[in-house]
């Protein structure tokens, strides 16, 4: 059995736990596309990719300057990235490289939306090494001091997080298969609307999967650097967008987010999941705040999408 790959550091909010559904309901589509990116939990969970199989028309975009030069650097040029991630974790570096990267973020951004070919390869692998060492959140976003690194067992900074590691081999070896997945995927930086033009056109069907910053009711502690009040306009605008497209037969469009009371079209349906389960991978932390929204958690299906199971249903 091919095993399951994963994001090489830790992102709250993935959707490893229902990527199966997801696809299970996209079936085998000729093009996928995914605006918000984050950590790939649903792409990387593509069952339907081989490595020696054919070439599959993936396209991703992620707002994160930071995070998307990762991923953009991993599919061009995956041994620099992991000859940059390969460090020891020190308080100092980790402290260092954070207010690097914050003071680089804007140039970086910049430079991946003028050239699709740009990338910095020591940028993603700062990047990750510190994401992987950073507790809480807000790595590479914001000025933040005397931030304890994550201790307690030896090894590369690459490896201290993932959940199938626990020796101090090579990055690179770690980052492998993850760089053999990426060898095709498209990696966009921008607006989120951007990839939803040609780009979902360019083989049909196409599979949308939607995963917006959370709109009412999502944890204030947990927004974008751009503030709780714009996560929830675009999660509305995300909402709207898919409304609006849900008839057209080409398209299989997934939305994820809270029940939150809003008018679900006719014909859609709706998979209510509980991100508590860690057992699935889900990522939530032991908050009383983010344990409760864990239940809240669902995930709307336009009505062209294959429904192996009439009406309602939960993964509850």
């Amino acid at each position: 059995m091919r095993s399951k790959l994963k994001a090489p550091f830790p992102y709250f909010g993935g959707k490893s736990a229902v990527a199966a559904e997801v696809w299970r309901r996209f079936g085998n589509v000729k093009n996928y596309v995914e605006p918000f990116f984050g950590s790939g939990a649903v792409l990387l969970g593509r069952p339907h990719w081989r490595p020696d199989g054919p070439r599959l028309v993936e396209t991703v975009n992620d707002a994160d300057g930071l995070l998307s030069n990762f991923w953009r650097a991993m599919t061009a040029d995956p041994e620099a990235v992991a000859h940059h991630a390969g460090w020891p974790v020190n308080e100092a570096d980790l402290h260092a490289r954070h207010l690097w990267l914050v003071g680089q973020r804007e140039r970086i951004t910049e430079r991946l939306i003028g050239d699709p070919r740009w990338f910095d390869a020591e940028a993603a692998g700062w990047w990750v090494w510190g994401a992987c060492a950073w507790i809480g959140t807000g790595w590479g976003c914001k000025p933040q001091w005397r931030q304890l690194p994550h201790l307690g067992n030896s090894g590369l900074g690459i490896n201290r997080k993932l959940p199938h590691l626990g020796n101090s081999g090579r990055a690179w070896g770690h980052l492998a298969p993850l760089a053999d997945r990426l060898r095709d995927v498209r990696v966009a930086c921008g607006d989120w609307s951007r990839v939803l033009g040609s780009a979902a056109r360019a083989a049909l069907p196409t599979g949308i999967f939607l995963d917006p910053p959370y709109g009412e009711g999502f944890d204030g502690a947990y927004a974008s650097t751009d503030g709780i009040e714009h996560d929830r306009a675009i999660s509305a605008d995300v909402w709207r967008w898919a409304c609006e497209h849900g008839d057209d037969p080409a398209l299989r469009i997934c939305v994820a987010g809270y029940d939150d009371g809003r008018d679900v079209p006719e014909g859609w349906v709706t998979v209510a999941w509980d991100a508590n389960d860690r057992a699935r991978g889900a990522g939530y932390g032991n908050r009383g705040e983010g344990r409760a929204n864990a239940k809240r958690e669902r995930l709307w299906f336009s009505p062209h999408c294959l429904n192996p199971d009439a009406g309602q249903m939960s993964l509850l």
